[in-house]
């Protein structure tokens, strides 16, 4: 069945390479493992309403490198994107990458506070996975195209995940009068439906870009933050409902009357 797949829809692997390959497995599991902690409660990745949450994973990993220490989220969206966004500037140096039709981009508005140490987690692993997903598709020029071309269908997926991601992001802008602080129940756009709207759309976004860049590294980073992003929609919602009564309590937390 994987080698159905690798031959119709994905560039193969490298055969060499062992940390092209090894990062695939790294990015799955890792980011499928935070997703599961998000679920259960037992560690979050500390920024927007979580950010005073329990010690998260990424905390464990640095051993508190950041002391506690937050920032201002737009501070910390920056340096979550920048290196990554440093990387995607710099893969135009590789010979030939400047004429691929394979490529994406986007950076959205946030508000609130993060905590140091997720902000070096998130970025790290943001950089990380942007390198390795563009040295695989690097890698992948030469060698014949998938059976099934994705492509297309990726850049309509990428532009519809991107498109809902930033209106319901403008949404979420917009809840808040100037100088207030405290949270509210989104409404507007798919939050009728479901209470992360924003994370739908990324997930649509990621298989997008998967379609786009069909290797196993871009496949695995989507799937990896598709957990991610199940387990942080659970949480979000039962955070919802411990916080406001009025909660509706037929709107899911990522699926429209699914999930």
């Amino acid at each position: 069945m994987s080698s159905f797949l690798i031959s119709t829809l994905v560039f193969p692997p490298s055969p060499s390479l062992l940390a092209v390959n090894a990062m695939a497995v790294i990015s799955l599991v890792g980011l499928s493992l935070i997703g599961a902690s998000e679920a259960v409660g037992s560690g979050h990745l500390q920024y927007s309403k979580f950010a005073n949450a329990a010690a998260s994973p990424g905390k464990l990993l640095l051993l508190g490198l950041g002391g506690g220490r937050r920032v201002s989220s737009r501070v910390g969206m920056v340096v979550l994107y920048a290196p990554a966004l440093a990387a995607a500037l710099a893969a135009f140096a590789f010979p030939g990458m400047a004429e691929t039709p394979r490529g994406s981009l986007f950076l959205h508005r946030y508000s609130g506070y993060m905590i140091v140490d997720s902000m070096i987690v998130i970025s790290f692993s943001y950089f990380m996975n942007t390198v390795f997903v563009i040295y695989a598709q690097y890698l992948s020029r030469g060698v014949p195209e998938p059976a099934i071309d994705l492509k297309y269908a990726g850049i309509v997926l990428f532009l519809v995940g991107i498109s809902g991601n930033l209106y319901h992001h403008v949404l979420l802008s917009k809840l808040r009068k100037k100088d207030e602080k405290g949270y509210k129940i989104p409404k507007g756009g798919f939050f009728a439906l479901v209470i992360c709207p924003h994370y739908l759309f990324e997930i649509i976004g990621l298989l997008g870009i998967s379609f786009i860049s069909p290797t196993l590294n871009s496949f695995a980073f989507g799937l990896g933050s598709a957990v991610y992003l199940v387990g942080r929609s659970y949480s979000t919602r039962k955070w919802y409902c411990s916080k406001f009564d009025n909660f509706p309590r037929e709107i899911k937390a990522l699926v429209p009357y699914v999930f």
